[in-house]
């Protein structure tokens, strides 16, 4: 949903119904991950996307019925469908959607959401979208960290749903959970889709170049939020880097130690060192090696990579926490312009997250998306 909630929140202000359809869970090579959503305005307008195109004809249709029974609907697409190619859905996978309408009265709690999302404040949304009470379908609860507010139906399924929501939301994925009609561990007929909102990941490129302005246009891109670090204030300016969100003066490993400190790091991390001077990156990767980070790479030539290792050597970076670093940086795409080696840097980042071989599409077989299903 993160992706039309902007657009949710102007037209429920407005006091407009509108149907939502959200992919609340996927199987096989399904394009588009739990959580992705569209929108329908009563104007017919589309904002958003469930599967890059696959289905949004079945669901526009679906949520514009939605809409007028004022009923929600799990609905499931896929190649077992007799009508799998009428709706478009040919990727071999296989797509279940949750679509609703939303308006003041069934969704009171969205102005509390948005403020949540603005603030940069985890959060998640829990729907039931499964019960075989019907009075109890489309009940929500906000789930933060340390609160939680709204109930979907009883004491018992609060208490069961509200642990498991918290960990995908620590972990920042979203998913859907299944337990007994009245929260039992043990047992089906009750499903919930915990959507997850939490701020954007963040991306730490060190070294003011231009490569590194390169590296901000590709982060913020992806959806990081980007911030270029360098010791030089000639070099680290705002207008050299107008695609970053943040430019920082300072020494790359006080930065980085002290974000590590108060908590501005995690595991979606992602940490560019393209200073490939030993003044400069040594001292940072010795503190970068050692955070639970999602990504660290470091630019340089051979020559400058064996020379890098063996200074973290002598610092005391054990061998295990030297195989964490991406060095030289970026995936072999015969890169040759700053562009070109954003992409190598970027396609790396993306392929580790994923679990992908970096390998061309038409020299394998098997599944093009990976699992999934959350």
């Amino acid at each position: 949903m993160h992706d039309v909630l902007d657009e949710l929140y102007r037209r429920w202000s407005q006091g407009e119904t509108v149907g939502v359809g959200t992919v609340v869970a996927t199987f096989s090579s399904a394009p588009r991950a739990p959580g992705a959503a569209m929108l329908v305005g009563a104007d017919g307008e589309v904002t958003g996307s469930v599967s890059g195109g696959c289905v949004e004809g079945a669901v526009y249709e679906l949520a514009q019925q939605v809409v007028a029974d004022r009923a929600p609907v799990l609905q499931r697409y896929g190649v077992s469908d007799d009508d799998a190619f009428a709706v478009g859905l040919t990727c071999g996978g296989i797509i279940d959607i949750y679509v609703e309408h939303v308006d003041r009265e069934s969704m009171p709690e969205l102005p509390e959401l948005m403020d949540s999302v603005r603030d940069g404040r985890p959060v998640a949304v829990v729907t039931t979208i499964e019960h075989p009470d019907p009075a109890l379908l489309g009940r929500r609860m906000l789930v933060w960290p340390e609160r939680a507010g709204g109930s979907l139906g009883s004491d018992r399924i609060d208490d069961a749903v509200l642990d498991d929501a918290r960990g995908l939301l620590a972990g920042g994925r979203s998913g859907t959970l299944h337990y007994g009609p009245d929260g039992q561990r043990r047992g089906e007929g009750m499903s919930v889709f915990v959507n997850t909102f939490e701020p954007p990941p963040r991306m730490l490129v060190f070294g003011a170049i231009d490569f590194a302005a390169a590296m901000a246009r590709m982060g913020a891109f992806l959806g990081y939020e980007v911030t270029v670090c360098d010791a030089r204030p000639v070099f680290a300016t705002k207008t050299r880097f107008p695609e970053a969100h943040e430019v920082v003066v300072d020494w790359p490993h006080r930065y980085l130690k002290a974000e590590a400190e108060a908590g501005r790091v995690d595991r979606r991390t992602a940490v560019a060192v393209l200073t490939h001077d030993p003044k400069f990156d040594v001292p940072l990767l010795e503190v970068a090696l050692r955070l639970d980070v999602g990504y660290i790479g470091a630019m340089g030539s051979r020559r400058t990579h064996d020379d890098r290792m063996a200074r973290l050597r002598e610092a005391g970076l054990t061998d295990a926490e030297l195989k964490r670093l991406a060095s030289p940086i970026g995936l072999d795409l015969g890169a040759r312009t700053p562009e070109e080696t954003a992409v190598s840097i970027a396609a790396e980042i993306i392929a580790l997250r994923w679990g992908g071989g970096g390998r061309r599409l038409a020299d394998l077989d098997g599944r093009i998306h990976g699992e999934q299903e959350r």
